[in-house]
């Protein structure tokens, strides 16, 4: 039996059609658990994820270390980093309708 694989690059392509909006495409871990390191802090973190690494001794490379070998808690926190977006556009456009509205009432 003949079985045909299709080339890297097309394999990808296909990937990176079928959801061109992922927030999380071309996002590496570390840039994800950096960003929100910044925005919440360790404390912050881990109150949305109870685990030893964001809470005994924490570091972005010890967490890192812990999150490639484990699945569930490499999922959460995306889930945590995808809500984290999602607030900041609502603020974002939050922010545009009440410049909007204060343009208006000037007038």
């Amino acid at each position: 039996m003949l079985q045909y694989r299709l080339p890297e690059s097309t394999a990808m392509n296909e990937h990176s059609n079928k959801n061109p909006k992922d927030p999380l495409e071309g996002k590496t871990l570390k840039a994800i658990l950096t960003e929100l390191y910044e925005h919440f802090g360790w404390e912050g973190l881990s109150r949305q994820l109870s685990i030893n690494c964001f809470e005994d001794n924490p570091s972005i490379n010890s967490s890192l270390k812990f999150l490639r070998k484990t699945p569930w808690a490499r999922t959460r926190l995306e889930k945590i980093y995808l809500s984290f977006l999602q607030g900041k556009l609502a603020q974002r456009g939050a922010s545009a309708l009440s410049d909007s509205e204060s343009g208006e009432k000037d007038r």
